[in-house]
């Protein structure tokens, strides 16, 4: 997180998408941490809130503090396991919306670049292909309009930063990035411009097939 960002979460009443015994969904806003930061200053997160209307509340995944979108927590210590294993092996699907600086050519692609944090600038990530751990995105342009592009993000890797470094590898840094966007791209946009809109998982207790929707708010 860039030291300069005073951190002043969104106050948001929690905006819950599904719940059973076993797991609860919401839709996390742009600008609260996943998991409390080092600090009191930094205490108030999602999962914090979380287990305040759901106590036995487990962190299965993270999202960025500036992105926002579908987050699950498990409900139990077997859904939790059972949940963090889904994305260890990449069962999970992960779904994006993002708006990029300019006009991504062609519609459709894979961005196949390793990543790597950037020590003297963390929490930066950066592209390097001796070191590097393999992380793979597709893309699909949703539309073009004015200097921007709206796509879907389908990440096959789960790298920190991993959509926000690939879009900018490719010259079309994520609007309202505080990391990695500057000038225009940055100062015009109140918020990151990436959304976690849809995931997909089994059910830890039956397996069955689920997917969790929340519609991007830009």
């Amino acid at each position: 997180m860039s030291i300069s960002t005073p951190y002043t979460p969104p106050q948001d009443p929690l905006d819950v998408l599904h719940e059973d015994h076993e797991i609860v969904v919401v839709n996390k806003p742009s600008g609260l941490l996943s998991v409390p930061g080092r600090g009191e200053h930094l205490a108030d997160c999602l999962l914090s809130r979380v287990q305040v209307a759901f106590p036995t509340a487990l962190l299965v995944h993270r999202l960025d503090r500036d992105t926002s979108g579908v987050m699950i927590f498990g409900q139990t210590p077997h859904a939790q396991r059972n949940l963090s294993m889904q994305f260890e092996k990449r069962t999970t699907k992960k779904t994006y919306v993002a708006r990029v600086d300019g006009r991504l050519d062609p519609k459709t692609g894979t961005v196949d670049l390793p990543l790597i944090v950037d020590w003297p600038n963390r929490p930066l990530q950066m592209v390097d292909h001796e070191n590097g751990k393999p992380a793979v995105t597709d893309w699909r342009v949703l539309k073009y309009s004015e200097g921007e592009t709206r796509v879907r993000l389908t990440p096959k890797t789960g790298r920190s930063h991993q959509l926000r470094v690939h879009m900018l590898a490719l010259g079309h840094v994520i609007l309202g990035d505080p990391l990695y966007a500057k000038g225009a791209a940055l100062e015009n946009h109140d918020r990151l411009m990436l959304h976690s809109e849809e995931l997909r998982i089994n059910h830890p207790e039956n397996g069955r097939g689920m997917s969790f929707r929340a519609k991007a708010p830009f």
